[in-house]
């Protein structure tokens, strides 16, 4: 049994204050890394991990360094855990996006998976990419335990992809700041055995 351990990056200015971050390389702030040197104080307590890949932004390659270190482990950019593209929506706010594209916004946060971002991803896009990663780590890793570093679009869309769920449910999915979620991939298939866990930060 291969049994992934899928993190959310810690807290950024941008998370803190909601805007469209996709492809913008925001760095962690101070409380961002408080919680990525937790959670690696955690994962080290409970787990043996063999692999950490991340997302290659920042915000995520601080997280995992945070992680890897205690753990005396390398760090392994993956592009397919990149953050999703917010195309003309990225480093605007909702508000802001929503007067330029009122209607698309609008079905953003009640239809999301009818949206196709401008000159950006659709979440089927995201999701295809973030689980054929997943599969591709996991091929390499079987009966082994791994960690996933990436952002709150494409954690939600994984699980999503573990539950066997579409992705009209995305919203209805929690990823705060370090948040520690684990699969299990058998022959079954995956299980997903917690979500969203961030009782390590109390």
């Amino acid at each position: 049994m291969t049994k992934i351990i899928l993190v959310r990056h810690g807290q950024t200015e941008w998370n803190r204050v909601e805007r469209f971050r996709g492809r913008v390389d925001i760095p962690l702030n101070e409380a961002g890394l408080r919680q990525a040197k937790i959670t690696g104080e955690r994962i080290k307590k409970n787990w043996k991990p063999v692999a950490i890949y991340t997302s290659p932004l920042k915000r995520a390659i601080q997280t995992a360094q945070q992680i890897a270190q205690p753990l005396g482990l390398e760090i392994k950019p993956a592009e397919g855990l990149i953050d999703i593209n917010y195309g003309k929506w990225q480093g605007l706010s909702p508000q802001t996006a929503r007067t330029l594209w009122p209607e698309l916004v609008a079905n953003w946060y009640d239809h999301p998976a009818s949206v196709q971002i401008p000159d950006g991803e659709s979440l089927k896009q995201a999701r295809d990419r973030a689980l054929a990663t997943l599969m591709e780590i996991c091929k390499l890793y079987a009966d082994e335990q791994i960690v996933l570093v990436s952002h709150t679009v494409i954690n939600r869309l994984i699980l999503l992809g573990v539950l066997d769920l579409g992705n009209e449910r995305f919203w209805h999915l929690c990823q705060d700041p370090c948040a520690i979620n684990l699969i299990e991939l058998s022959e079954k298939g995956f299980t997903l055995v917690f979500m969203n866990d961030t009782c390590h930060l109390l």
